[in-house]
């Protein structure tokens, strides 16, 4: 059910994570207009996307008829955080998607980086599914072959839960939640590892 997302699939995959991501809660503190929102969001995945995930070739999505219904980004071990060669070679551009809110989503940024673990493990930095197939269990299914890799390599799997619901979710794949943290004074985000079984 679940395939390989590539590179040349960014536009979709963009575009099914800024619809999963409209309404979530982080994003909607940090850019609280929803107009605002809806044309930040694309531009924002896809950087992300296309030039800092893809690449890596873990990521994994539900794709139905040429159409991306789920995605799952995940970065390999070693790679959670952005390298300042990226910085400086995507940050205009992500400054450009964020505009007024670039210096505080930064900020933002950072204070989540800076409880990461540092621990080699695999990051699933976002997970969404198009709002349209949700409750189909296509988030489940973008995120098993990157859990069935942790499991293989003896590996966790690490991520920040924006959503309650979501967590909810995580946990049933066996993630536990190892704090909760409220950056900048953003909604709560549960970090959550999933030890290897």
């Amino acid at each position: 059910m679940s395939s390989p997302l590539t590179v040349s699939q960014w536009r979709q995959v963009s575009r099914t994570l800024a619809a999963a991501f409209q309404d979530d809660p982080v994003f909607s503190w940090l850019i609280p207009n929803d107009a605002a929102r809806a044309r930040a969001l694309p531009r924002y995945f896809a950087v992300e996307v296309r030039h800092l995930a893809l690449h890596f070739g873990c990521s994994n999505g539900v794709v139905e008829g040429g159409d991306v219904l789920s995605a799952a980004i995940v970065l390999p071990p070693g790679e959670w955080s952005t390298s300042a060669g990226s910085l400086v070679k995507h940050g205009p551009a992500l400054v450009a998607a964020l505009r007024g809110r670039w210096f505080r989503g930064g900020r933002l940024l950072g204070e989540i980086e800076r409880h990461h673990p540092h621990t080699e493990h695999y990051y699933f930095p976002y997970i969404g599914v198009s709002p349209t197939a949700q409750g189909r269990g296509l988030g489940t299914a973008s995120m098993r072959p990157a859990l069935d890799r942790c499991d293989a390599e003896g590996l966790p799997a690490y991520l920040e839960a924006s959503n309650p619901r979501c967590a909810k979710l995580y946990e049933r794949l066996g993630f536990e939640t190892l704090r909760e943290i409220r950056p900048l004074g953003a909604p709560p985000l549960q970090l959550m590892l999933r030890p290897p079984s």
